[in-house]
C-alpha cells in the first residue's frame, strides 16, 4: 500500500491550485491532480476525499468562486487567498508566523 505523502491536506490542495494556469481548481480537479502526482491516492480507500472538501469548507485561506454562466457541471472553482500569507518550506505551505507588537 503506498504511503500518504508527507504534506498537510492544505498542502496539497494548495500545491494542486497553483498547478493550474488560472490559479483556481474545481474539486474535481483537485482530485485528479492528486491521484496523477501521489501513488496513495490512486487506491480503493476513497476517505481522503473527505479531508480534502473538509480542508476547503473550514480553512480561511481558500476561497470558494462561483463557477460561471454557461460552464458545464456542478461545484465551484477553489483558489487561495490571496490575503493568507503562507511560504514554500521543506517542501511544504506553511503560514508565516504573525507578528505581535
Amino acid at each position: 500500500k503506498p504511503e500518504k505523502p508527507p504534506f498537510s491536506y492544505i498542502s496539497l490542495i494548495i500545491m494542486a491550485i497553483q498547478s493550474s494556469s488560472s490559479k483556481r481548481c474545481t474539486l474535481n480537479e483537485i482530485y485528479s491532480y492528486l491521484q496523477r502526482r501521489f501513488p496513495f491516492f490512486r487506491g480503493s480507500y476513497q476517505g481522503w476525499k473527505n479531508s480534502v472538501r473538509h480542508n476547503l469548507s473550514l480553512n480561511e485561506c481558500f476561497v470558494k468562486l462561483p463557477k460561471g454562466l454557461g460552464r458545464p457541471g456542478k461545484g465551484h472553482f477553489w483558489t487561495v487567498d490571496p490575503s493568507a500569507d503562507f511560504k514554500f518550506e521543506h517542501g511544504a505551505f506553511r503560514r508565516k508566523p504573525k507578528l505581535f507588537k
